[in-house]
C-alpha cells in the first residue's frame, strides 16, 4: 500500500468508525468467541507475497470485529470505562500518520510544549495548587511505578540505583487492601519486595486506610530497624470505589518524612467538577497524584495524568543523558522522557487538546454529573427490589449488589446472576469481593452512554434474576 492510495482506504476507515459506533448498541457488549477461535482463523505462517488491502479489511471485518469485546458499547459497565470520544480519535489519528518520537523537546518541540500547557490545563481543571507540575505517562501503572522508585531513591539518599538495595536497611511502603494490583507490582519491580508493602487495615463507608493504624505500623517499623519510605493512598479503588482519608494519610506521612503518592486512576477525572473534590481533600499535601483521562474523561487509551511536587526528585531518579540524547544550544527546555521510565514517548498530548477544546470543560463535567447520577437512581431502585441488596454504596458512578434469595446461597445466585447477564450480552458487569461477599461491580462512564441505557439495565438485572428463581 501506497500514500497515494491512503485517501480511499482512510475514508473507508472513517466511515466504517462511525457507522461501527452507530452500531454498538445492536451488539452484544461481551465477545462471543470461543477459546482459540480466533487463533485457528489466522494463518499460521506468514504471508510471502504482498496482499490486497482489501483481502485484508475483509478478513480483518470477519475475523477479528467478531473477537472485540465492545469497550466503547454505551452498555459497557464492566471494570471502568476506557473511552475514545471523536474528537481524541481524530487527533490521534493525525499522531499515528505524522508517527513523531516525541522522547526530547528537540525531536518534537509542539509535542513538548502542548504537554506543558495541556498538563496544567488539567491541573487547573482539577483545582490542584500551582506548584503540581505534570507529565503524561502511558498508564497509572507507570506512574505509581516512578512514584514507588522516587520514594526509594529518596530514602536511600539517591543511591538505590548506583549501588542497590544490598546492605540497606529493609524499606517499607504502605497502603490498603483497596489499591490496585499495580502497586503490588511496583514494588516488585523496584526491588523492595512484597512482604515489605503493608496494608493497614480500613474503616468506615468509605473503606479508608485507618489513619490510627498507618501511624502505629509506620511507629513499630521503625523501633524494629525498618526504613519507612511512603504511603499509597486511593481515591476511588477499583474494586468498590474506596477513597482514602488523603489529609490525615498525607499528615502521618509529612509527620515521619516519608513520600506520599494519591492513585485517583478513575475517580480523578471526576475532579473537574467541584462538587466531588471532598472525596480527596486533602490532596494539596500530597507528593505525587495520579489519574487517567482514558478512563473516565473521554480521551483513548493511552494517556495517564502524573502530577509531581518536586520534578527534580523525579527527573533525579530516572533521568539518564548519553551524548547522543542532549540538546544543545539550549537552556530552559523540558525533556518529558527524563520524567518516565520509557525512553521513548508518543504524541499523546494532542488529542488532550482536541478533547478539551471540542467538548469544554462544562460538557465533560455534564457528562460525568450524568453518569453519576444515573448510576445512583439505579442503585436507589435495586435496593427497592425484593431480593437484591446493595453491599457498598455508590462512590460516584460506581457501587456494588448482589442478590439474597431466600434458602439459597446468596455468593453462587450472584455469580449465577452475573454469568447469564453476561451471557445475556445486553450489557456487561464484573465481580468482586468484599467484606468476605461476592458482590456484581456496577459502575457508568461510557461517554455515549445515556439515561435510557442505565434504565435498560435495571430491567436485564432483575429480568435475568426472576428467569434464574423461576427455572
Amino acid at each position: 500500500m501506497r500514500w497515494s492510495e491512503f485517501p480511499k482506504w482512510g475514508k473507508w476507515a472513517a466511515d466504517w468508525a462511525a457507522q461501527y459506533h452507530a452500531g454498538l448498541r445492536d451488539k452484544p457488549v461481551r465477545a462471543q468467541t470461543k477459546p482459540g477461535e480466533v487463533l485457528a482463523a489466522l494463518p499460521a505462517a506468514p504471508p510471502d507475497q504482498a496482499q490486497p488491502i482489501k483481502d485484508i479489511i475483509a478478513d480483518f471485518e470477519r475475523i477479528v470485529v467478531p473477537g472485540i469485546t465492545h469497550w466503547q458499547h454505551p452498555r459497557f459497565f464492566a471494570y471502568f470505562p476506557s473511552n475514545a470520544a471523536p474528537a481524541a480519535v481524530l487527533a490521534d489519528n493525525l499522531v499515528t500518520a505524522m508517527a513523531p518520537q516525541c522522547m526530547l523537546w528537540q525531536t518534537s518541540p509542539a509535542a513538548t510544549e502542548m504537554e506543558t500547557r495541556m498538563m496544567d490545563w488539567l491541573r487547573q481543571s482539577l483545582g490542584l495548587p500551582a506548584e503540581f507540575q505534570g507529565v503524561i505517562q502511558d498508564s497509572a501503572s507507570s506512574a505509581t511505578l516512578a512514584a514507588v522508585l522516587v520514594m526509594r531513591e529518596r530514602a536511600l539518599n539517591w543511591d538505590g540505583n548506583a549501588n542497590g538495595l544490598p546492605g540497606q536497611k529493609t524499606l517499607r511502603i504502605y497502603c490498603s487492601n483497596e489499591v490496585h494490583t499495580s502497586v503490588d507490582r511496583a514494588i516488585w519491580i523496584a526491588g523492595i519486595g512484597q512482604s515489605n508493602l503493608i496494608r493497614i487495615p480500613t474503616q468506615g463507608p468509605l473503606r479508608a486506610m485507618d489513619p490510627a493504624a498507618l501511624e502505629a505500623q509506620i511507629s513499630a517499623d521503625i523501633q524494629e530497624g525498618y526504613l519507612p519510605v511512603g504511603v499509597i493512598a486511593c481515591t476511588g479503588g477499583t474494586g468498590t470505589g474506596a477513597c482514602d482519608d488523603i489529609a490525615a494519610t498525607c499528615a502521618i506521612a509529612q509527620k515521619y518524612g516519608l513520600y506520599s503518592h494519591v492513585d485517583a486512576a478513575w475517580a480523578g477525572s471526576a475532579m473537574i467538577c467541584p462538587e466531588y473534590r471532598t472525596l480527596w481533600a486533602g490532596i494539596e499535601a500530597a507528593d505525587s497524584v495520579v489519574f487517567n483521562p482514558h478512563k473516565w474523561l473521554g480521551t483513548q487509551f493511552d494517556l495517564s495524568a502524573h502530577f509531581v511536587k518536586s520534578p527534580e526528585a523525579l527527573t533525579r531518579t530516572l533521568a539518564i543523558q548519553p551524548e547522543y540524547l542532549k540538546t544543545h544550544g539550549a537552556d530552559g527546555i523540558i525533556n518529558y522522557s527524563e520524567w518516565s521510565v520509557p525512553l521513548g514517548r508518543r504524541f499523546r498530548a494532542l488529542k488532550l487538546w482536541f478533547l478539551i477544546r471540542a467538548y469544554g470543560l462544562d460538557g465533560l463535567r455534564q457528562m460525568i454529573r450524568n453518569h453519576v447520577t444515573w448510576s445512583q437512581a439505579l442503585a436507589e431502585k435495586l435496593r427497592q427490589t425484593k431480593d437484591f441488596e446493595i453491599v457498598t454504596e455508590p462512590v460516584l458512578s460506581l457501587f456494588t449488589f448482589r442478590v439474597t434469595p431466600q434458602g439459597a446461597d446468596a455468593d453462587a445466585a450472584t455469580l449465577e446472576l452475573l454469568t447469564a447477564i453476561n451471557d445475556d450480552g445486553r450489557i456487561y458487569l464484573t465481580q468482586t469481593r468484599t467484606g468476605g461477599k461476592l458482590v456484581i461491580r456496577f459502575q457508568a462512564g461510557q461517554f455515549d452512554c445515556t439515561e435510557d441505557d442505565i434504565t435498560l439495565a435495571y430491567d436485564v438485572i432483575t429480568e435475568t434474576a426472576k428467569t434464574l428463581k423461576d427455572a
